[in-house]
């Protein structure tokens, strides 16, 4: 791997400051579809119907290729279904589709062993198979650990040799959510045991010189997962392994927040240059993954393509040394910075400033009977004004911003806050006492006006971005930052002008809508750097995506990184063949009644595969046990078992209750006077 010009990442990965690349892998076959090396980033989905309804499967199947899925994936939990998966792809060639099949195995190493001479590749997921999950704190020693290892060797050998003989690939998938309680006894529930738990796989098939192999580090938290992603490359280029990764953030959700934590976590590695295959995993229908993965990738083909037609500037490093450690902003007089959450800019200056309604859009619902304003966890803190004038009188507690030469001009300036330029800044003669912003680049570091520049406390940077690969020019700012021993609080700000959307929206291998599309972007280039703790807020400026649209993604990129929570989250299942009930009806359910328990954490499962591991992530769970039966959690406590699905929500807000920490509807809306 080339790391001329690298910085490193938290976890040891090397990244290329100066443009975008891909660390190249071995490449794996898969069937007439190989992957990894200089092969394209290859699109997955999964099934969600019976593996055992074989024209349902195929039905599904066929709408999943046609939207543009590469790989697809069919749960296998018994033999039966392994042995059906012939009878699936036996119908598949007959329709002509002669696409790949993933056999999806856990807990059952004899299906695996039946699928593996059946389909093209075979997913194993190391903590539920030949392993185990009681949630038992062990104390091993290192004979005994050995001795586990060995007794896995024995279990597991079988599989390889079949790969081998029948030259299917396998995918080692680590799940945050089922790590064995060996490994959860010996690395905790990290991602160092994560990464563990796939390398002891990995070191048995090099052993039996097997190497067809494909990696995996899922968790629903897309921190998680980037962490383990980054310390899984690590740790193969230390052991000379060198195979593709597949990614993916489990238990997404849907709607806007499964795309924004899918961007967050999938996006960020991608900007890193890690990735050969990727699933969207969203509890809507399979197909629907499709061109939201689609679009995550074109945009990383579409970038490596503009910087071959184009001169891509030095991302510039003031000293070339790197620091590792968390950028540590200081506060700015109780506004931003320090360990206050991310705050959220809007821009406003385009809307109709004749209209306090406007204002709903970003968080703010005027009431006009009684002339005040109400906000409630998603009301933004900042408004962007520009040189305009509003003729109504704005919340007193929302903050204002004006370009400097609008600000120096007001008569009352209380609640207003001046944008300055590198240059206006030095020239200026008027200055605010409490916050000033000023805008700036990365390149600006290097120029006359930052070296002259007078910070003081009051100071927060703007930063802005003109590169191709603007995620790694911002991240290297705070490293510029960093090396000079500046620790102003930092907004990050990116811009998305209406062709940057252009394109075949539309087309089949790329129908992701104008919303959709700005979700993706914006997760992926501020998510990217919120995840490393970089950033004390956010400015998404778009001007072809509504108001309320954009305050809405900020806020929901801001969740997903968990560095401000204004809402509930779902830990949310995609579904699969296992699936004892209708997740996505399921879903939307629990969803009208419970969303409004700010900063709960609630995990929907089809089944218990993953169940108890990702309810560890979530406060409570709600997962299938059963033909009409659930199980309710709390974490990865069992609290009810065998709850019928009529009843199961009640039982579940039940327990909320009388844990204390239901809260009425709209009991917490504030009331803010003008």
């Amino acid at each position: 791997m080339d790391t001329t010009n690298a910085i490193i990442l938290p976890g040891g990965y090397c990244n290329s400051k100066t443009s975008y690349s891909r660390f190249l892998t071995r490449e794996v076959t898969v069937g007439d579809i190989p992957m990894g090396g200089n092969h394209p980033i290859r699109i997955q989905s999964m099934t969600t119907v019976d593996t055992m309804d074989t024209l349902g499967s195929v039905e599904q199947t066929i709408r999943m290729v046609d939207a543009g899925c590469e790989y697809v994936r069919i749960t296998a939990p018994s033999i039966k279904e392994a042995e059906n998966l012939a009878n699936i792809k036996k119908e598949l060639k007959m329709r002509g589709y002669n696409v790949p099949l993933v056999a999806d195995i856990h807990f059952t190493p004899n299906a695996a062993e039946v699928a593996a001479r059946i389909v093209e590749k075979v997913r194993i997921n190391p903590g539920n198979y030949a392993d185990k999950k009681k949630f038992d704190q062990i104390e091993y020693t290192d004979a005994a650990y050995q001795g586990e290892l060995e007794r896995i060797y024995k279990k597991f050998a079988p599989l390889v040799k079949i790969c081998q003989e029948y030259g299917t690939a396998m995918r080692i998938g680590t799940n945050h959510g089922s790590l064995s309680d060996r490994i959860m006894s010996r690395y905790g529930d990290t991602p160092e045991g994560m990464v563990e738990s796939a390398l002891e796989f990995i070191r048995i098939c090099e052993d039996l010189r097997y190497y067809n192999l494909v990696v995996s580090m899922k968790s629903s938290n897309p921190q998680v997962m980037v962490r383990a992603y980054r310390l899984l490359a690590e740790k193969m280029i230390a052991e000379n392994m060198n195979y593709p990764l597949h990614l993916g953030v489990t238990e997404a959700g849907d709607g806007e927040d499964g795309r924004v934590k899918s961007a967050v976590g999938i996006g960020t590695l991608l900007e890193d240059g890690l990735g050969d295959t990727i699933r969207v995993s969203l509890t809507e229908e399979p197909e629907n993954e499709i061109p939201v993965a689609r679009a995550l990738v074109n945009r990383y083909t579409n970038r490596k393509t503009r910087q071959e037609n184009i001169q891509t500037p030095e991302i510039i490093n003031l000293s070339g040394h790197t620091d590792t450690s968390p950028y540590e902003a200081a506060e700015v007089n109780a506004f931003i910075g320090g360990s206050l959450v991310p705050r959220v800019v809007a821009d406003i200056s385009r809307e109709n400033l004749k209209d306090p309604f406007i204002l709903t859009a970003v968080g703010y619902r005027y009431d006009a009977i009684n002339d005040k304003y109400h906000m409630g966890d998603q009301s933004v803190d900042f408004v962007y004004l520009g040189s305009q004038l509003p003729s109504f009188t704005l919340p007193g507690n929302l903050k204002v911003l004006y370009d400097y030469d609008t600000w120096e001009n007001l008569k009352d300036k209380a609640n207003k806050h001046p944008v300055y330029t590198l240059e206006s800044f030095q020239n200026a003669s008027v200055f605010d006492p409490s916050l000033n912003l000023i805008t700036l680049t990365n390149d600006d570091l290097e120029g006359e006006y930052f070296a002259n520049l007078q910070l003081n406390n009051t100071v927060v940077f703007l930063l802005e971005t003109n590169q191709p690969h603007g995620m790694a020019d911002q991240r290297q700012f705070f490293n510029n930052l960093q090396t000079i021993g500046v620790n102003n609080p930092v907004i990050i700000k990116r811009s998305y002008p209406i062709d940057e959307f252009s394109g075949p929206v539309g087309d089949i291998m790329n129908p992701e809508e104008p919303i959709s599309k700005i979700q993706l972007y914006a997760a992926t280039d501020m998510g990217a750097l919120l995840v490393d703790g970089l950033g004390s807020g956010i400015w998404i400026d778009s001007p072809a995506t509504p108001l309320d649209k954009l305050a809405s993604l900020s806020f929901g990129i801001l969740q997903a990184t968990r560095s401000r929570i204004s809402k509930t989250e779902y830990i949310s299942c995609p579904s699969c063949g296992r699936t004892l009930f209708d997740l996505q009806e399921t879903t939307q359910m629990i969803r009208s009644r419970t969303n409004h328990l700010k900063g709960l954490k609630i995990g929907i499962m089809g089944c218990i595969v993953n169940g108890p591991g990702e309810m560890a992530d979530a406060d409570y769970g709600y997962v299938g046990a059963g033909p009409d039966k659930i199980t309710l959690y709390r974490g990865k406590e069992v609290v009810k078992r065998n709850v019928s699905s009529a009843n199961a929500l009640d039982e579940l807000i039940e327990i909320i209750k009388n844990d204390g920490l239901w809260v009425d509807e709209g009991s917490e809306s504030l009331t803010i006077k003008d």
